[in-house]
């Protein structure tokens, strides 16, 4: 199979190479996928300068952890899938789950059926995104009709999935996002939206019940203020020492970090929004798997609305 192979460490894209490798073959309890295409995410590129994973996985290694495709076979003890299902996931993550490949094998629970309606483009930018707006908003803030959430870089990949799960809640929703990209917000459902480069939200923006931040660093602390006491800071970047602990529990809320986990449940809650017509997903752009560095590259400029795609099986 072709394979997005890296075999060393470095800043710049080129160091993703596509080659031939093994098709692996499924365990007890999981599936082969024949991938069709593969989401692109921040984790990727991150992934891809450091040469490890989280979990202390060293080069070489596949990146790529969103899949939409088509199952080709079964391992012992599945009963969930038959060959010729459609499933989309996010498996194993934060562990290697090697994506930017033709083949996948995962535990058949960590997949679910595709959402009909979808291309499986649209199917490979959804799972790891939507499943962080999910679990960081549903299941770790509990977002409840007629709260006010706060949502950074509401236009990127975990933002604009964000931007509508929280009003699917009931939720009152602002944005932050630059000016070009609010009339794409307005029609996802944004109440409120805030041009960051011309205003400051931490001056105007109060009584929020939830902050969701992509962005870390001085956002962190500045998002603070926003909050209602009792309110929730959640966020997914990894943590380093200016992570506000301290300040939320003086201030009277609470910080949380949130790492995403594969969720057969939560893909199947997302399934309903998006089949019900209150969840869809904005492809930026598409490439073939042979340009995973450009992917790479337009991702890590950090100007792009939506998910990026590999489109691996056309």
């Amino acid at each position: 199979m072709r394979a997005v192979f890296q075999g060393a460490a470095g800043r710049a894209p080129e160091v993703l190479k596509v080659i031939e490798t093994k098709r692996p073959e499924p365990g007890w309890g999981e599936i082969l996928v024949r991938v069709h295409a593969a989401g692109v995410n921040p984790a990727d590129w991150k992934i891809r300068e450091r040469g490890v994973f989280a979990d202390g996985t060293r080069l070489p290694f596949i990146l790529g952890f969103d899949v939409s495709g088509v199952v080709e076979e079964t391992g012992p003890g599945v009963t969930l899938f038959q060959p010729g299902d459609e499933v989309l996931g996010m498996p194993c993550f934060p562990h290697p789950a090697g994506a930017y490949a033709e083949y996948v094998t995962a535990p058949a629970r960590q997949f679910a059926p595709r959402p009909q309606g979808l291309t499986h483009i649209e199917s490979g930018a959804l799972p790891l995104a939507a499943l962080t707006a999910w679990q960081a908003l549903v299941d770790t803030a509990d977002v409840r009709p007629g709260q006010r959430v706060l949502i950074h870089a509401a236009a990127g990949g975990v933002g604009h999935l964000a931007v509508q799960i929280a009003k699917a809640r009931g939720a009152h929703v602002i944005g932050t996002a630059s000016a070009a990209k609010h009339d794409l917000l307005r029609s996802l459902g944004a109440d409120e939206l805030i041009d960051h480069r011309t205003r400051n939200f931490a001056e105007t923006v109060r009584n929020t019940d939830v902050v969701l931040d992509m962005i870390g660093g001085a956002n962190w602390a500045r998002s603070l203020c926003t909050l209602r006491p009792g309110g929730r800071l959640v966020s997914m970047l990894p943590l380093d020492d200016t992570f506000p602990y301290k300040e939320a529990e003086a201030a009277g809320v609470r910080a949380e970090f949130m790492l995403v986990e594969p969720d057969r449940q939560g893909l199947g809650e997302i399934t309903k929004l998006v089949e019900d017509g209150r969840l869809r997903v904005i492809v930026d752009a598409v490439f073939r798997l042979e340009d995973a560095a450009v992917a790479h590259t337009l991702g890590e400029a950090g100007r792009t609305t939506g998910k990026i795609v590999l489109s691996v099986t056309p």
